[in-house]
């Protein structure tokens, strides 16, 4: 089936639920391809000899990957479309993937997570463009579905990292795993991602200045997902160093944050029409502050596996939402605005992981959880004072 076309085409609209689906399906991809990066960084940081210090340096080659090529990547979306550019990026995702399990030195594996960071930031552009133009097709929020897709993705890398683990296979082995998966499923859903609006100009879709409200959103998603990009790197290592878990039970705390992250963003729009979105995002942002103090408190195997599982629920709804208010912006295109948030949101997942291990490095790791627990409250207060959580 050939690609469709424009937005007042009866087929779209025919086959609207079918792109749903496979945008749903390309936002597991990437949370999958991550995911299984972040399940083997302890095994990784071992086989490698790596100090927290060092292995903080090395992941900041992740956000240094994206902000050299942050403008590249919004120019190719703009210029060939998020339909073209993000089936091929895809699988350069997952290739690169594979070539950290050959990494053999601490060099080695930083440059391959330099283009990691690369070919990630044109995956997040394209696929979250995909999500606005699959809720524009449904005139509704579904922001939030496909953002689960991506935490269920994230769970599902856990247990196939815990079940790669206990089976005894290489880190190269489990990687190329993930990349049969992703070839599959690019072929398969590449045919019904949604196309671009009919009409759209580059230049309409890049001559703007972005204003207070944006940054402002930009900001509290950072603070959200420099939190999730903590949980994803370093909350195996935080169980092997700080908890003491057995080396087959390291992924668990991962695992129980990301289940209740899952779980938050399926339920997370029925809880926004019940209380709405600033009380649920002020909650959310407790619940950050209060999971990451308690495994700091009590490093204990099940209160850091119920503490992590706090956190998960505090973050579960902040992106959909913030993303949700960005679409609704009255003078920026949804997608262009949507575009400059979640850049600046995706530092924070990316920047997050590097700064915790320095923190670590000079103090111990505990101290890191610690300092970044004060995130939840900075949320909890930005959102409190944001006149747009209390207009939508």
């Amino acid at each position: 089936m050939s690609t469709l076309k424009y937005y007042d085409q009866p087929d779209l609209l025919q086959h609207k639920n079918r792109i749903r689906i496979a945008v749903s399906l390309f936002y597991f991809c990437q949370g999958i391809a991550f995911a299984s990066w972040a399940s083997r960084i302890p095994i990784i940081k071992s086989n490698l000899q790596l100090s927290e210090g060092e292995l903080g340096t090395i992941l900041l080659m992740l956000p240094i990957g994206q902000l050299v090529t942050m403008p590249l990547s919004g120019k190719l979306v703009s210029k060939y479309g998020s339909h073209h550019l993000l089936p091929n990026t895809a699988i350069i995702y997952s290739c690169i993937l594979c070539l950290i399990g050959v990494a053999t030195n601490a060099w080695q594996l930083g440059g391959i997570l330099f283009l990691f960071g690369v070919f990630g930031n044109m995956c997040n552009i394209s696929v979250n463009t995909q999500g606005v133009l699959a809720e524009d097709i449904f005139k509704k929020p579904i922001m939030s579905s496909f953002h689960g897709a991506w935490s269920i993705a994230g769970f599902t890398g856990a247990l196939v990292g815990l079940l790669t683990l206990n089976l005894g296979l290489t880190t190269l082995q489990h990687f190329l795993i993930i990349l049969g998966m992703v070839i599959l499923s690019t072929l398969i859903n590449k045919a019904f991602l949604a196309p671009p609006k009919q009409g759209a100009s580059e230049k309409e879709s890049s001559s703007f200045k972005p204003d207070r409200t944006l940054i402002s959103l930009g900001i509290i998603g950072f603070c959200s997902m420099a939190t999730e990009g903590a949980m994803f790197d370093w909350s195996g290592v935080y169980f092997h160093d700080i908890v003491g878990a057995p080396e087959n039970l390291v992924i668990v705390g991962y695992a129980s944050f990301m289940v209740m992250m899952a779980s938050g963003r399926f339920v997370g729009d029925f809880v926004i029409s019940r209380i709405g979105r600033q009380r649920t995002l002020q909650i959310s942002g407790i619940l950050m502050f209060l999971g990451m103090m308690l495994s700091v408190v009590w490093p204990h195997f099940i209160v850091c596996t119920a503490a992590f599982m706090l956190v998960g629920l505090g973050v579960a709804c902040n992106i959909p939402t913030v993303y949700s208010i960005t679409g609704k912006h009255k003078t920026i295109p949804s997608g262009v605005a949507l575009a400059m948030v979640s850049s600046i949101s995706y530092l924070g997942f990316l920047m997050g992981p590097p700064l915790i291990g320095y923190i670590a490095e000079l103090f111990s790791l505990r101290y890191s959880y610690g300092i970044f627990a004060c995130f939840g409250l900075l949320l909890f207060i930005m959102t409190s004072k944001l006149r747009v959580f209390k207009e939508n």
